[in-house]
């Protein structure tokens, strides 16, 4: 996710690192906080695979700044990952959030739709946080209120994903 988030931003634009930083933040921080002990290492693994490049220019003060920008190879390498996203890209919430902000990328409508074909499965699949013994729980099957909670506000959050889902996939096709 991090390094999605890494290429994303850095396709749309080349960035300094604090403001690559807070961009990220602002996109998964509610979720999982970006530190610089994770957000650099990060940036040095794509820069030690030839996906981005580290300029070094003039700062207002006396330090230098690096500006951060993508390679040829880094525009690939973001293509590829957004047009074969599956499993946990697609099923785990914040994963798909961050894939979702960079798949306009995608000039391609079918391989944009062909990736929200594989989240539409995932969200008709019967499931629940909550079962009994294989069967999964309705809300309105607990008496938990808490439990049922969970599960109604998942239930809204799925019927409006899924109406979306639908309305985008028939625009993609027309």
């Amino acid at each position: 996710m991090l390094e999605l988030s890494i290429l994303g931003f850095l396709y749309e634009a080349p960035l300094h690192g604090y403001v690559l930083r807070k961009r990220i933040t602002a996109l998964t921080g509610h979720v999982r906080p970006v530190g610089e002990s994770t957000l650099y290492p990060a940036i040095k693994r794509l820069e030690k695979a030839g996906l981005l490049v580290r300029t070094t220019e003039q700062g207002p003060a006396a330090a230098p700044r690096h500006t951060l920008s993508l390679t040829a190879s880094g525009r690939a390498e973001l293509l590829r990952r957004l047009a074969e996203a599956e499993g946990p890209d697609v099923t785990d919430e914040n994963r798909w959030f961050t894939l979702l902000t960079f798949l306009r990328h995608l000039d391609d409508p079918a391989a944009q739709a062909a990736v929200l074909l594989r989240r539409l499965a995932f969200l008709e699949e019967p499931a629940s946080f909550f079962y009994d013994g294989e069967r999964p729980l309705r809300a309105e099957e607990l008496e938990d209120p808490f439990r049922r909670g969970v599960l109604t506000v998942a239930r809204a959050t799925t019927e409006a994903e899924l109406a979306w889902l639908r309305a985008t996939l028939a625009d993609l096709r027309s």
